[in-house]
């Protein structure tokens, strides 16, 4: 089965390798002892962009798995994606 990240795969990766590499940063940074708030703004940048990642695999699982639900007329597979989708946002919209 192909998700509706898999054409974006490698940027994602990408994506999240930068993020982990700013969560290591953070770590360097409380074992040098440095200003919290200089911490405290690079754990709000990891926030933004992971927040970032997760809204292009949204879009990419809305413009894929369930469009392609919807249109294949399978109503209970249109069904169960629509429902997937909104237990997704609403898990999401919950982190704020």
């Amino acid at each position: 089965m192909t998700y509706g990240y898999a054409a974006n795969k490698e940027a994602l990766i990408k994506r999240l390798h930068r993020v982990e590499g700013q969560v290591r940063g953070i770590e360097r940074m409380v074992e040098d002892n440095r200003y919290c708030i200089d911490i405290l703004t690079q754990i709000g940048a990891v926030s933004t962009a992971l927040e970032s990642l997760a809204f292009a695999i949204l879009d990419d699982h809305v413009n894929h798995c369930v469009s392609d639900a919807i249109s294949s007329g399978n109503k209970r597979e249109a069904a169960a994606k629509t429902s997937e989708l909104l237990a997704a946002v609403q898990r999401f919209t919950k982190t704020r």
